[in-house]
């Protein structure tokens, strides 16, 4: 088989595989948002479990960053086995807060962030931007991870490069939203 049947199956297959990237993003974040908008909390009660899960999925956000920051310092280290290391643990921790999100929402319902004054448009400008960057932070980061698998390394370096800030911003400002919500919400 020549070179340029090789390179248009491996077009072919990538096309398919981001098809099915974006359309598994299309239906996790129309989940999310009939989840957090659309649906009642079972239970609006802080009881349990249900009440710690905001603090576990900060939790979560903030070992996201740093594992994110490690393997960005590896990876400029040249330290391949290390970056792929805390890139797919940053994943897991991505993966579990996720988890853990759906679990609150189900359960609780939305948070709303009654604070009065200069603190209000400066929690909505980072809960908006969190959201907004999150939308597209789902079909980035399994399309850096599919390139990576797929050894196509200088694609995945392109797209490395929007998904990283993106997705250390969305973990950073998720650390950020817990606080407003939890220590300034009054």
């Amino acid at each position: 088989m020549n070179n340029n049947k090789i390179e248009t199956i491996s077009e072919s297959n990538d096309r398919f595989v981001f098809g099915i990237i974006g359309a598994l993003s299309v239906i996790v974040l129309s989940f999310l948002i009939w989840l957090i908008y659309f649906k009642s909390g079972v239970n609006p009660q802080e009881t349990g479990w249900i009440g710690s899960l905001s603090s576990i999925n900060a939790f979560f956000n903030a070992l996201t960053s740093v594992f994110l920051i490690v393997g960005y310092i590896h990876i400029k280290k040249n330290n391949i086995e290390w970056h792929k290391r805390f890139m797919y643990a940053a994943t897991t921790t991505s993966a579990l807060f996720l988890a853990g999100y759906i679990l609150y929402h189900h359960y609780h319902g939305d948070t709303k962030f009654v604070a009065t004054g200069f603190i209000r448009p400066v929690y909505f400008f980072i809960l908006i931007s969190h959201i907004l960057l999150s939308a597209v932070q789902v079909p980035l980061i399994l399309s850096t991870l599919y390139l990576a698998m797929t050894k196509k390394f200088i694609k995945h370096k392109k797209v490395a490069k929007i998904t990283f800030p993106i997705w250390l911003y969305v973990s950073v400002t998720g650390v950020i939203v817990y606080f407003f919500l939890k220590f300034l919400n009054f």
